[in-house]
């Protein structure tokens, strides 16, 4: 979903006194699975920004290595002016030796004919390293903007998840005691349970140590774009755990979906990430007896449920 999409599903909230509580969990529902898409997007927006930070950083390493080149090429040149001047005068055509167009200068065969070889072959480098460091300043200049633009849509999309948050938080409130209670305990869908075989089968090393760490993080609180060790997202446990294995998965659910090889739900076992609806916005690990463990929402640590608590559009194993 993009920026602008989120930002205005936010703005399309009712308040809550205006949704009769019989609807009022089903709003909370909806509102926290958009927040979900929104953080998502967002965890998406920033990964880029982080990578665009970081290739700016190595373009601006490789700038001042090409500068200094540059500087050395026109130190050499002047030395060779110099020899020339004391030697009998400079010719007059090694003034473009200086100049910041040698293009115009090597372009001229007639003035190519008027100065020595070792000349030429240092005003040709010369010519090269001005014009890569040119063609690098630009292609910094885009990241740059570039990064402008994805820091934007981090803002946009942070915006947008705050405000379905504390628009499903006033909802939650606005329910009777009881009702409220009989929602945090619940699971956010009630689908049937499919007998899986994943508790009997042995683990590798690495989903085992995934497993682990997940089952590490339960009671966490869930911390929309946060990816450990204090708080969790859906995605950010998932990369979190399977970090411990010494997998390195991508940041969001829809990356997730397509690290690893997809199974069959009926062949899931304990460490395969399980994708939730079509958009694959939320994510969980299966571990096996019908149960996964997930980040559920906001208001809501770190938890077992079962696997059949929302529609399940893949499973993939990493």
């Amino acid at each position: 979903m993009s920026a602008a999409a989120v930002a205005a599903a936010a703005l399309g909230v009712l308040p809550a006194d205006a949704v009769p509580h019989g609807d009022a969990r089903a709003t909370v529902d909806r509102l926290y699975q958009e927040a979900e898409r929104a953080t998502e997007a967002y965890n998406k927006a920033e990964e880029q920004a982080g990578s665009l930070r970081r290739q700016i950083g190595q373009a601006q390493d490789r700038i001042a290595r090409q500068q200094g080149r540059v500087n050395g090429l026109r130190d050499a040149l002047g030395a060779l002016a110099g020899a020339q001047y004391r030697s009998g005068g400079l010719d007059p055509s090694l003034a473009l030796l200086f100049s910041d167009s040698p293009d115009a200068y090597l372009d001229r065969a007639t003035t190519l004919d008027r100065i020595g070889a070792q000349q030429a072959v240092r005003l040709r480098g010369l010519q090269s390293a001005l014009r890569e460091l040119a063609q690098e300043r630009t292609e910094t200049a885009g990241k740059f903007a570039a990064l402008e633009k994805s820091r934007t849509a981090v803002a946009q999309h942070k915006k947008a998840v705050e405000r379905k948050l504390a628009a499903a938080r006033r909802l939650l409130n606005s329910l009777p005691v009881a009702e409220r209670a009989a929602y945090e305990r619940a699971s956010r869908s009630a689908g049937d349970v499919p007998d899986l075989r994943g508790g009997a089968v042995a683990l590798d090393g690495r989903a085992a140590a995934a497993v682990a760490a997940a089952r590490s993080a339960l009671g966490h609180p869930y911390v929309w774009g946060a990816n450990g060790p204090a708080g969790f997202d859906c995605s950010g446990l998932m990369q979190w755990s399977y970090a411990h294995a010494g997998i390195g998965l991508p940041r969001t659910s829809q990356q997730q979906r397509y690290a690893g090889r997809h199974v069959p739900l009926s062949e899931a076992r304990p460490g395969d990430l399980v994708v939730y609806r079509n958009d694959a916005s939320h994510v969980a690990m299966y571990v096996g007896n019908g149960m996964v463990i997930h980040a559920p929402h906001p208001g809501a640590a770190v938890r077992y449920d079962p696997v059949g608590m929302m529609p399940v559009s893949s499973v993939t194993r990493p």
